[in-house]
């Protein structure tokens, strides 16, 4: 008798394959399923993104009434904890537990972290928003539960995330780990287009009450994703666990001082630095410009971040298929800081004649330059570190990354608020202030790009040394 369901669980297998980028990690030993069920983690990083950055920004900002500086400031409060990544990296590498498991009790302790901060949440929203019996309460009682919020919220993605793609790394063999790391990053792009959708659609009617209700449910999920993601992923074992207890580790300076002497790895921190600042400005500014500057609706501006993370997936679909042959990880990641530099153009064109298209077209070109971008950089770490360094590797792209997010979105608040403070209530353009803070932005990638191109030369004569020796 012919089994349709073997059919069509073989069918679905070959599809995902064919068009899930990354897809083609998979093995007998490891299959798809299991690499697609650990990466929920990254869902929830993704629905914790979302929240703040896209829901909580506008709603702070629009509804409640604080300033934008305040806002940006919470939002970069991550930034307090990006730095000690690498140190969560190499703390995962040496962990040392009686049940043989080294990341594991990592994730669980972001994941504590990500419940603990949106189980605060509410009550500081309540108060700012003046709801109910919170309205007789001091304003700056919400403010400052609303930063730790941000920085537990924050705290618990860094850890989730740098300790759960380093899980997912143990998981395959070395030549494959770019590309699983890769699928995990496809999964966070598509929780968030998800999540950003889902929010959208239930915060249509807007109340503060309701908007309580899904941060709560967000808390919820967030727990609940991370243990389905993490169940019997790592085996336990007595004597892997006693082999721990008598290994001997590197502190963590001597790893740190081993992994900066590989050759051009400072270098690579630095671009990603850069290209991570120049393209992470305006994650905060580009809804409140097409609604202020191009008088976009609520419900076009929201479809922004799709149409980003649609952007940023491609250009990890295209990264994965030009990595996997002979492109260099650092010509590719200029291109991607290449891409970026007409999309901010693009940008800043479209309030002054290019209109809406301009918009959306500079608005996918910075979402596919920041995937090519991305996806480069992180290879170009992995590749460059040693084997037993896989995690140190990652918390330190992952930490650099971070710092320089943190600093950007902070930065395009402040920038934006001096610029409207200057402009006063006389002659305000409403673009002014935006357009500065993507001309920072292009500069930027220019710069990243400039440094970028000496890394590239010496790559170049490295292989056509090699080449000539051979």
């Amino acid at each position: 008798m012919f089994d349709y369901r073997k059919f069509a669980t073989q069918k679905l297998a070959s599809l995902g394959t064919r068009y899930l980028p990354f897809a083609d990690v998979a093995t007998a030993e490891v299959p798809l399923s299991r690499l697609i069920r650990l990466s929920l983690f990254q869902v929830t990083v993704g629905m914790a993104l979302v929240m703040l950055v896209g829901t909580l920004n506008r709603v702070m900002i629009v509804e409640m009434g604080v300033p934008a500086t305040l806002v940006a400031v919470m939002l970069a409060l991550p930034l307090v904890f990006a730095p000690f990544r690498a140190l969560i990296g190499y703390k995962s590498d040496t962990h040392k537990s009686a049940l043989g498991l080294r990341r594991i009790p990592y994730i669980w302790k972001g994941t504590l972290c990500q419940f603990g901060g949106f189980a605060i949440m509410p009550f500081a929203l309540l108060v700012l928003s003046g709801f109910g019996e919170a309205a007789d309460a001091p304003r700056w009682i919400g403010l400052s539960a609303a930063a730790l919020a941000f920085l537990l919220v924050g705290a618990g993605v860094h850890i989730v995330q740098t300790v759960g793609l380093a899980l997912a790394t143990d998981l395959v063999k070395e030549d494959d780990q770019p590309k699983v790391v890769g699928l995990m990053y496809v999964m966070l792009l598509l929780g968030m287009v998800v999540s950003a959708l889902i929010y959208g659609a239930l915060l249509e009617n807007y109340t503060p009450g309701r908007l309580i209700q899904v941060i709560q449910g967000t808390a919820v999920v967030s727990v609940t994703l991370n243990l389905i993601a993490v169940w019997k992923q790592e085996t336990r074992s007595r004597e892997r666990a006693a082999q721990m207890k008598v290994t001997k580790h590197q502190t963590f300076q001597a790893a740190w001082a081993q992994l900066a002497q590989t050759d051009g790895i400072i270098r690579l921190l630095v671009v990603v630095a850069l290209g991570t600042f120049g393209f992470g400005m305006a994650d905060v500014l580009l809804e409140p410009y097409g609604g202020q500057a191009l008088g976009m609706s609520v419900a076009d501006t929201t479809k922004l971040t799709a149409l980003f993370a649609t952007g940023t997936l491609i250009g990890f679909g295209l990264a994965s298929r030009l990595l996997s042959g002979p492109t260099q990880p650092t010509n590719l990641a200029m291109i991607g800081a290449a891409v970026g530099v007409p999309g901010f153009a693009l940008i800043i064109f479209a309030s002054m004649d290019g209109g809406i298209p301009s918009f959306l077209i500079g608005v996918f070109l910075v979402g596919l330059g920041t995937g090519l971008f991305g996806h480069a950089t992180l290879t170009a770490a992995m590749r460059a570190a040693p084997k037993e360094r896989i995690g140190l590797a990652l918390g330190a792209w992952g930490a650099a990354q971070a710092c320089a997010a943190g600093v950007g979105v902070a930065l395009a608040g402040i920038v934006r608020d001096i610029i409207v403070g200057l402009q006063g209530e006389t002659g305000n353009v409403a673009q002014t202030p935006y357009n500065a803070v993507f001309a920072i932005e292009l500069f930027s990638l220019l710069v990243t790009i400039a440094v970028i191109l000496p890394m590239i030369k010496k790559a170049a004569k490295r292989v056509q040394f090699n080449g000539s020796t051979t």
